[in-house]
């Protein structure tokens, strides 16, 4: 996944330690980011600010920034006496560890200054606060045209639109490229949009190039007309008053002395709109909800037994484990309470011995919040010799409890609450018809459901909940409003670093939220 985008970080101390002799310190502030292996490498630092234990510093620190990974930081304040640009001959003020996830869901993020783990910088203290650095707006435009000319000896011409910005080297870019409208002279070519960004570089007054053209199926196709124009004008179309333009054929221009023009481009409507992004939503305030389902079914094998999927080795760890410590360790930190939720489904479970398909692993259906992904996992190990696996496998119930939570939050109307579900199963779904009516009804919701399949089972029907090949449809034919399952087998993560999964898994998130809110038009709570 590329770059969700770059955030550039303000930083502010109080009460910085005085370490220079008759003056105050020199601070300067740098960010590390975690390479790995304890080998820690920098990102960017600020200014150096004269005589002084409370700067405000004036150059942001800039960082690109990836909802799917835990992006470990630490920052460093120096105090700066000489001209090296290496930090080791410099006094050390104190520095703080945390992650980009941290900073992020936190409007104001404020820590004490250590020297070293546990030993505080005096009363020093570190403020951080992020911004996301990005355009966001987007360019909608409704575009029709009249009396093109004739470029088919059969029939009229089959008109397509380019869009081209000029680059500050002065070369023609294209931006666009509408559909063809086939045998029609007089054409409307349906709405469309583009980033502000990629339209003009955001500059309203860049020049623009229309052309034109008529298809030919064997690329041969022939320029009807051209014209330039830049936002500006372009803006002028909406409102009932459209804004016209006349299209020229260059050559045709200079042969005939009574050319008028090759047919009339016709803005019907031009506008501009802000595109929020993950982290506006983040930042302006939403929680996301993180919610794990365990599948305890017969096929997973006897968890005593060393062959068994539910099996604990002598380390400690199964897939089922490594899956909820990947996953749960990036979205915690975008949830405040850090109170998950955490179910099991498919076994047969104590006093009565009836099967349920969505009990709680800490066996307390009222309140069946776990402390942490710690919490999680001590709940699961508790849980696991207590239990008969049983089945039959079965999905729907438990999505359909998280859909009832998301249901009730989307009644407020606000950004303020998405939620996650992960399923961790052997794959042998049962119940596939309920599940798809289940899937159906939740993507209307502020919801997202993560499948991680453990072992060796054929993976089909996960596959085909996924919906990447195509919409999921209900039973009765309702397609889903949007794409919210993810479906990633474990096997191909066997012997991968851990955080490789969570970055599989969690890369499209921010896609689905972000399309959830904007089919309901709803802002982040919050703006800057």
């Amino acid at each position: 996944a590329g770059c969700v985008s770059r955030v550039e970080l303000s930083v502010t101390c109080r009460s910085l330690l005085d370490r220079d002799l008759g003056s105050r310190s020199d601070p300067l502030c740098v960010v590390l980011q975690d390479a790995g292996g304890g080998r820690w490498a920098e990102l960017d630092r600020t200014e150096r600010i004269k005589n002084c234990q409370n700067p405000e510093f004036c150059k942001k620190l800039v960082v690109d920034y990836y909802f799917e990974k835990v992006q470990k930081l630490k920052f460093g304040v120096y105090d700066i006496d000489n001209k090296s640009f290496d930090l080791n001959d410099d006094d050390y003020l104190g520095g703080i560890e945390c992650t980009l996830g941290q900073v992020v869901s936190s409007s104001v993020f404020t820590r004490p200054l250590e020297l070293k783990q546990g030993k505080p910088a005096g009363k020093g203290t570190i403020t951080i606060s992020a911004e996301e650095i990005k355009d966001t707006r987007v360019v909608y435009l409704e575009i029709e045209a009249r009396n093109l000319d004739k470029k088919d000896l059969l029939g009229k011409s089959d008109p397509f639109l380019e869009f081209y910005k000029q680059s500050d080297a002065g070369t023609w870019q294209l931006v666009y490229r509408s559909e063809v409208i086939k045998n029609n002279l007089n054409p409307c070519w349906r709405k469309f949009s583009v980033p502000l960004q990629t339209f003009c570089g955001g500059d309203f007054n860049k020049p623009i190039k229309v052309q034109c053209a008529d298809y030919d199926s064997d690329g041969s196709h022939d320029l009807i007309g051209t014209f330039e124009t830049n936002l500006t004008q372009l803006q002028k179309g909406g409102d009932g008053s459209a804004v016209e333009f006349e299209c020229i054929h260059p050559e045709k221009k200079q042969k005939k002395k009574s050319y008028k023009n090759s047919g009339i481009i016709r803005i019907k409507s031009c506008k501009t709109e802000t595109e929020y992004s993950f982290l506006d939503y983040v930042m302006g305030g939403c929680q996301i909800n993180f919610t794990v389902g365990v599948d305890f079914t017969g096929s997973n094998g006897d968890p005593r037994s060393p062959d068994s999927l539910h099996y604990i080795s002598p380390d400690g760890i199964n897939e089922y484990l490594i899956a909820i410590w990947s996953v749960g360790s990036v979205v915690q930190d975008y949830d405040m309470d850090k109170l998950f939720p955490a179910f099991g489904f498919g076994a047969q479970i104590p006093p009565s011995w009836q099967v349920s398909h969505e009990f709680a692993l800490n066996f307390n259906p009222s309140n069946p919040y776990c402390q942490g992904i710690q919490g999680i996992v001590d709940a699961y190990r508790q849980i696991l010799p207590q239990i008969r696996l049983y089945g039959p496998t079965n999905f729907s119930p438990i999505i359909n409890h998280v859909a009832r939570f998301a249901a009730h939050s989307a009644q407020q109307g606000t950004a303020s609450q998405y939620f996650i579900l992960l399923i961790i199963t052997d794959g042998e779904i049962t119940d596939l018809d309920q599940t798809r009516q289940a899937i159906v009804n939740a993507s209307k919701l502020p919801m997202s459901i993560i499948i991680v399949g453990v072992g060796e089972a054929d993976f089909k029907a996960m596959e085909f909940l996924d919906g990447d090949n195509g919409v999921l449809k209900s039973l009765t034919g309702e397609p889903a409003a949007r794409d919210i399952v993810q479906f990633v087998p474990f096997r191909q993560f066997k012997n991968a670093p851990r955080e490789a999964l969570s970055q599989m898994v969690l890369a499209e998130v921010p896609k689905q939220l972000v399309s959830y809110y904007k089919w309901q038009g709803w802002p982040p709570m919050k703006l800057p």
